[in-house]
């Protein structure tokens, strides 16, 4: 069985620790992720497993002829060849096995049957032909489309010129030779941050059916979840492994985690105490022996070390400025470049507060919508207005790029910083991790997720109510994502956002706009699984014929409509947003998803005011016994006007009561025709 281990591993980089006593085994169907803050050593961990890297002390072993191949995060470049060329040097190992397998052909002809070294060419002749075979060689025409397809490349792209493709697109040829491999090993480095959501899922189910055994790093939690069935932790220099999903591992840390800052609280504490007993009582010689024995006590205590990496960013957006109810108004837009239109006819009014998520393959025109509605382009054809009060902050999908590299961090955050927040430019640095010495960093020197957090911040800048996000979560580890997400569950303006991250799109958006080339564009008025399922059911309807008029390009609507709203069965939910010349069908259909969420709302609001109800006749039966009993004392009944008081009381408790009781009447009532 091919494996790679390493034990007791140790490296440094001047005084700091990145592995302490590491140990690590892979082996065919090993599926784990590799996780550990921003800056913990991962890419070092996996340098060392593939055998880039050298550690300073330790063993690390392989099995002979054991395949590893890895994956970096970034840095690829590919030149001079086509798309498919540059795949199919993935085999280049394979043709030297078949090389050594003609040689050593050439010497079994040569060599006499009783030849006790025939033997021996014979079964390497034969390992040799196995391991061929096992690499898909013979079919690797078939292999490579399929890989690169998968990867989101269309049949067009692959006699391309691979350096037409951007750093994202190279990286896609990267995994797809590393794929197309076929190793026994698979270490992965950040696979999905360049991918869109069709080629996450293609890579999720390459990776569940992957006979060999693979260790990645990812901060897309759904992706993980769905792929691995361990972690291994590096925290502090120490790798500690864990047995389960993403998200079980992240349940039993987030609890160790919490003992852990206790402890160091406790020991913050007793180090603090033992600190001002030595200060007070230092030059007392009364004292002498007693504060000798705190500085014993203080130099005995092995430190609670809390990593940077693990403390996170905590910022809410500003306050939203108030405005209209609609917040978009799209009419007859259009966008093409040069002879190919992207944008066809798009006629949709978004209401304030909306969270819609944009989703399409590749090309869609996502991006570009992005950049017209934050008035980035203006290069196009129809209408597009703002509602009254509406003011957009944008972050494109490249903001992080086009950050000014000769500035320091906290130059660059200045560049954009309002007067009367200069004061707090430092608190908020800080907010956003950037302490200490790292605000006098070069902005060139930053790593991918720390340029996002500073392009985030610039953006935080400036109050908006529209925010027009392109990729937010690119770069941004599992922690920081989390936070930008409560951020912007948290925020009461509108979000029109793009990602390929599906936790982060499950959990924000409440509506999604499909987006796709040729096709009328499709509104649904729900959540991003609200989305998959009615998109399914499209699909198979589309499957099982054209008769139907919900699926497909064309049907009902869909020379009508500039967008079609897709509710439960195909069909156009009402109160889902607006749109000219919708013809989609609806008589004789389920509740609507917006219906649906209203009833259930009615329904909870009549729970709670039933609640109310019963609560409030429990006191005033409470208040009617005191006042009755009040009246049963002999001090009270023989005087007159407290006995008039208390009757008063007992009357309007009567009349409360009687009043409820009939609204609880009601409320039941309309319970049961609700349920």
């Amino acid at each position: 069985m091919a494996f790679v281990q390493f034990t007791d591993v140790s490296l440094a980089f001047g005084h700091r620790d990145i592995l302490k006593n590491a140990s690590l085994f892979l082996a065919p169907g090993t599926k784990a992720a590799l996780a550990g803050p921003n800056g913990a050593g991962k890419t070092t961990l996996l340098k060392i497993a593939a055998g880039i890297l050298t550690p300073d002390s330790g063993d690390r072993a392989i099995q002979k002829g054991a395949r590893i191949s890895y994956l970096p995060q970034t840095g690829v470049v590919y030149r001079g060849r086509t798309v498919y060329e540059e795949a199919e040097e993935a085999f280049q190992s394979v043709e030297a096995l078949i090389r050594e397998q003609e040689e050593i052909g050439k010497l079994l002809e040569a060599s006499v049957a009783d030849d006790p070294r025939t033997l021996a060419l014979v079964e390497e002749h034969h390992r040799l032909h196995e391991a061929v075979e096992g690499s898909g060689y013979w079919r690797r025409r078939d292999r490579i489309r399929e890989v690169l397809t998968g990867l989101g490349f269309d049949p067009g792209d692959l006699d391309r010129p691979v350096e037409e493709f951007s750093g994202g697109w190279q990286m896609r040829v990267a995994l797809a030779k590393v794929l197309l491999e076929n190793p026994d090993i698979l270490l992965l480095d950040g696979p999905t941050n360049y991918l869109d959501l069709e080629a996450r899922d293609w890579l999720e189910d390459y990776l569940r059916g992957f006979p060999g055994g693979f260790v990645v790093v990812s901060h897309d939690r759904s992706f993980l979840d769905s792929t691995i069935t361990q972690v291994y932790e590096l925290w502090n220099g120490k790798l500690t492994r864990y047995e389960g999903t993403y998200s079980a591992y992240e349940r039993t840390r987030q609890m160790e985690l919490e003992t852990l800052l206790k402890d160091w609280e406790k020991q913050q504490e007793e180090i603090a105490k033992l600190e001002d007993f030595i200060r007070r009582f230092r030059y007392q010689a009364s004292k002498a022996t007693l504060v000798q024995s705190r500085v014993k006590q203080l130099e005995k205590i092995v430190p609670i070390e809390i990593p940077e990496g693990m403390k996170r960013i905590r910022f809410r957006f500003p306050p939203a400025p108030k405005c209209g109810r609609i917040a978009l108004t799209l009419e007859g837009l259009s966008k093409a470049y040069g002879d190919k239109p992207v944008i066809r006819d798009l006629s949709l009014t978004l209401d304030a507060g909306w969270k819609v998520a944009f989703v399409g393959r590749n090309g869609a025109g996502k991006s570009t919508l992005m950049r017209l509605i934050a008035g980035v382009d203006r290069d196009f054809q129809g209408t597009l207005r703002l509602g009254s009060g509406v003011s957009t902050a944008y972050f494109a999908q490249d903001v992080a790029e086009s950050l000014d590299g000769t500035r320091t961090v906290e130059e660059e955050a200045l560049s954009v910083c309002p007067t009367e927040l200069i004061p707090s430019i430092r608190g908020l640095l800080g907010a956003f991790l950037f302490r200490g010495d790292d605000i006098y960093k070069s902005v060139r020197v930053l790593s991918g997720g720390e340029r996002s957090r500073l392009a985030l911040l610039k953006m935080l800048l400036h109050p908006a109510n529209l925010l027009v996000m392109d990729e937010p979560t690119n770069h941004l580890d599992l922690d920081s994502k989390d936070v930008l997400l409560s951020a912007l569950k948290a925020f009461e303006g509108t979000v029109l956002f793009v990602s390929h991250d599906r936790f982060f799109l499950e959990e924000l958006a409440d509506r999604v706009l499909e987006l796709e080339c040729g096709s009328v564009p499709r509104f649904y008025p729900g959540g991003y699984a609200y989305y998959r399922e009615k998109r399914a059911a499209l699909d198979a309807e589309s499957a099982a014929g054209p008769a139907s008029g919900a699926s497909g390009k064309g049907g009902p609507g869909a020379g009508a409509a500039s967008v079609r709203l897709v509710g439960p069965d195909g069909t156009a939910p009402r109160g889902a947003g607006s749109s000219s010349g919708n013809t989609l069908r609806t008589p004789g259909r389920a509740l609507s998803w917006e219906e649906e969420k209203a009833r259930k709302a009615a329904i909870r609001r009549l729970q709670k005011r039933e609640e109310e109800i019963l609560a409030r006749l429990e006191t005033l039966g409470a208040q009617k016994s005191a006042a009755e009993a009040e009246m049963g004392k002999p001090e009270n009944y023989s005087d007159g006007a407290r006995m008039k008081r208390l009757q008063e009381a007992v009357a309007a408790l009567d009349a409360e009561a009687e009043s409820l009781n009939r609204e609880w009447e009601d409320v039941a009532l309309k319970l049961a025709g609700e349920s």
